[in-house]
């Protein structure tokens, strides 16, 4: 499995790439962007044994820089590349009789690299309809966990428990992003608008056959806001 995880994420990154340079049987560009960034995770983790979770938000933010090389018929091609501070995590939902709560947060850097597909208005004020797709690599910074005052973990009828003060064993994180919104291009910069998907393709635990958890993933839904301005149309 983690062998077909490197491949896929290895073949996303030679997509990410290699996108823009073959798109070039087109109309060139060199639109050069760069911007800031902003929004909200709906984070958890995936678990084996499972745990069950709420909802837990957390926030993200960062730097963009964006080059779109090509213009192929009416789709522009490029690449967009971010440095995000981001929050992960999870919040248990805990239905064993106790008032047991207990959430973990994960600060994260991200460096998602992204092939960008765009179709819409060429020049000029307008709206283009935008496709972000690549891999994304972490590294953890910092973790904490937040629980009650009073903790039954005992109590848990799964059995469950090894998690609690568990620091994550692994810090690099890698993994699968891809995301759609609108674009609003104006004339004090470009805004746009995404919903984002993450995959995590590793574990942050440990995952041998002695270990609690075979797996141990992040995921999230994603919100974001980012305002670029052009430094080279």
């Amino acid at each position: 499995m983690k062998k077909q995880s490197i491949i896929a994420l290895f073949s996303l990154l030679c997509l990410s790439v290699g996108l823009p340079v073959h798109a070039q049987l087109q109309d060139q560009r060199h639109n050069l962007a760069i911007g800031v960034n902003g929004g909200v995770n709906l984070s958890s983790v995936s678990f084996d044994p499972s745990i069950k979770q709420k909802t837990f938000l957390t926030p993200s933010f960062g730097l963009t820089v964006r080059y779109i090389s090509e213009r192929y018929f009416k789709m522009f091609c490029g690449i967009q590349g971010e440095i995000n501070f981001s929050q992960r995590g999870w919040k248990e939902n805990i239905d064993d009789g106790t008032e047991d709560t207990y959430q973990r947060t994960m600060n994260y850097v991200e460096v998602p690299l992204m092939a960008h597909l765009a179709f819409g208005k060429d020049k000029g004020h307008g709206a283009r309809f935008v496709l972000n797709l690549g891999p994304q690599f972490g590294f953890l910074l910092s973790e904490n966990e937040k629980k009650s005052e009073a903790f039954h973990p005992n109590e848990r009828p799964n059995g469950v428990i090894w998690q609690y003060g568990k620091m994550a064993e692994v810090k690099f994180d890698y993994g699968i992003v891809g995301g759609i919104g609108v674009e609003t291009r104006t004339g004090i910069g470009n805004f746009l608008i995404e919903a984002r998907y993450y995959f995590g393709l590793s574990d942050f635990y440990h995952s041998t056959k002695k270990d609690p958890f075979s797996r141990s993933a992040h995921s999230y839904i994603a919100g974001r806001l980012t305002y670029l301005f052009d430094l080279k149309k």
